[in-house]
């Protein structure tokens, strides 16, 4: 019996630019609940774009603090490769965070940061990440993005970082991913830098991603998709409200500034949110404090006061209304959790 065996694939010829640069080493530092996503899909590019070259254009090495197993967010672990070891000039970091970002930052983690970036290496965030970087002090001067629950954090510990509410930042030096399948976006554009346009696209098509998105695009759905409604001047005054949580705007001035009245705006909440402009309003300034609460030290009151309470009575009240325990509790659980 003859046997067949299964031929590789031909390569479509595309244009590779810089084809003879160095392989590129990218080590990435996985935290403790890493966000298996995000890791993952900035390693299927890398190993994708290898694919086209039998040289490749691209290696890892996966690096911790414990130089052994990474847990993911899910639980899954991952074997590393070292532990936070002295890398060669020409490395790149990419550290991906995941859950509890602020206690997974260790100092370990950023005095290895801060040594091995002296050296002159470029680095990155994949979702929560930019948080070790930032507190590292490496994005001084830098646009960067995070995960979009922990916006509203970040911005209240790092006032003076330009916080992108955008998929991916790059600039050659400092990048970062929103998270999930931000991480693809990111590497297409580190690709395209590296070996142009053909490549990336290759790599794109190989995995069924046809929907590249750019640093302008932003990480979650519009106002409209995500909340399901699609009247204009709702959408308008909702995205208003998210705007100004430290200082609510009234609703007969919402409903001024969209060219309607207090009435009709009160019906158009009824109609398509079941709830009237005030109750929404309020519900989001509580959200915002519920993750100020959960992700910073910021004290109740100082909480109170960036979402708008004029008071921590006020604000006690309205929490425990909402989530049926007040800030202290609230703060108190996650202390000892």
């Amino acid at each position: 019996m003859i046997r067949q065996t299964q031929k590789k694939p031909a390569m479509p010829p595309i244009e590779i630019k810089n084809a003879d640069a160095p392989t590129k080493n990218f080590v990435f530092l996985l935290l403790n609940q890493f966000s298996l996503i995000a890791f993952t899909s900035a390693i299927e590019p890398l190993r994708m774009a290898n694919r086209y070259n039998k040289n490749s254009f691209y290696k890892w090495t996966l690096v911790n603090e414990t130089g052994e197993f990474a847990i993911s967010s899910s639980g899954i672990q991952l074997k590393v490769d070292d532990v936070l070891t002295n890398l060669n000039r020409n490395d790149v970091i990419f550290v991906c965070g995941g859950l509890n970002i602020k206690e997974n930052t260790t100092k370990p983690v950023l005095n290895w940061l801060r040594r091995e970036t002296r050296k002159g290496l470029n680095v990155g965030g994949l979702c929560t990440g930019s948080y070790a970087l930032a507190r590292a002090g490496l994005l001084n001067g830098k646009r960067c993005t995070i995960h979009w629950e922990n916006y509203d954090s970040f911005e209240e510990e790092f006032p003076d970082i330009e916080l992108a509410k955008s998929v991916f930042t790059y600039d050659k030096t400092r990048f970062s991913s929103a998270g999930g399948t931000s991480s693809v976006d990111l590497i297409l554009k580190i690709i395209s830098e590296d070996y142009g346009h053909d490549l990336t696209n290759w790599v794109a098509d190989q995995m069924i991603y046809n929907s590249m998105r750019t640093e302008h695009d932003e990480p979650r759905l519009s106002t409209p998709t995500r909340i399901g409604v699609r009247h204009p001047k709702l959408s308008k005054v909702i995205q208003m409200m998210e705007k100004n949580i430290e200082e609510p705007i009234s609703p007969s001035t919402l409903a001024s500034d969209v060219g309607m009245s207090t009435r009709q705006l009160e019906r158009l909440f009824r109609r398509y949110l079941n709830r009237s402009p005030k109750r929404y309003y309020m519900e989001l300034r509580l959200q915002k404090a519920r993750n100020l609460l959960m992700q910073t030290d910021m004290s109740v009151i100082n909480v109170a006061l960036s979402c708008g309470f004029a008071s921590p009575s006020h604000f006690s009240k309205c929490y425990r209304a909402q989530y049926e325990t007040t800030p202290y509790r609230e703060r108190g659980s996650i202390s000892a959790s």
